[in-house]
């Protein structure tokens, strides 16, 4: 089984809706299999520490889980149109990867979450992409094929998937939002699968 990296961070568990979404789409493609990771918060308190794994869902990420993916799918929640400080924490100790070039090759896509409709979510995807250029990724987005794009009156755009979790984070995800996540999540393992046998 080739597997498929679904990293994210989540504060309220709206972004974790979407990995899951984006998981059970890797999922249902032979061969591939998703394997969920999550980073931890971070604190401005220099001594506050957590606890090694996570109270609930998926274990924390090691930068192993990086290296031995065929394909990673980022998400993060919008913060002020940026990804969220745990998740920019996580890449930036990425260092040892890059200088490898571990990641080079593989294909990638983001998703986010955000409160407010219009609160930064295709700025805070752009985003997410940088760190996975400098890591020489391919950068997958969602076609216009996918007709979600054109009826959704929520999340979904051409550069990931999207939700929109409204200010009490208590909007459930949407039809539309759904399948574009499935569908990102399938055509990450469809190309990782093709790009694997490439370099096989």
């Amino acid at each position: 089984m080739t597997d498929i990296l679904v990293l994210y961070y989540s504060r309220h568990g709206s972004t974790r809706k979407l990995a899951e979404l984006i998981a059970t789409g890797i999922d249902s493609v032979p061969g591939a299999q998703a394997r969920l990771r999550t980073v931890p918060p971070v604190s401005t308190v220099c001594e506050a520490t957590a606890s090694d794994i996570p109270a609930d869902g998926p274990p924390y990420a090691e930068l192993r889980d990086l290296e031995e993916c065929a394909g990673l799918a980022l998400g993060s929640p919008t913060r002020f149109g940026n990804m969220a400080a745990p998740m920019k924490y996580f890449l930036d100790g990425t260092v040892a990867q890059w200088l490898s070039g571990a990641l080079t090759g593989k294909p990638a896509c983001v998703f986010t979450a955000t409160g407010g409709l219009h609160g930064g979510q295709e700025t805070t995807l752009l985003s997410m992409m940088l760190p996975l250029l400098h890591h020489g990724m391919l950068i997958m987005g969602l076609p216009y094929s996918e007709k979600g794009l054109m009826t959704t009156t929520a999340g979904g755009t051409p550069y990931g998937p999207s939700h929109h979790a409204h200010v009490d984070n208590r909007g459930p995800v949407t039809e539309d939002e759904a399948a574009l996540a499935l569908a990102m999540g399938k055509r990450l393992a469809e190309t990782a699968l093709r790009l694997s046998g490439a370099r096989a």
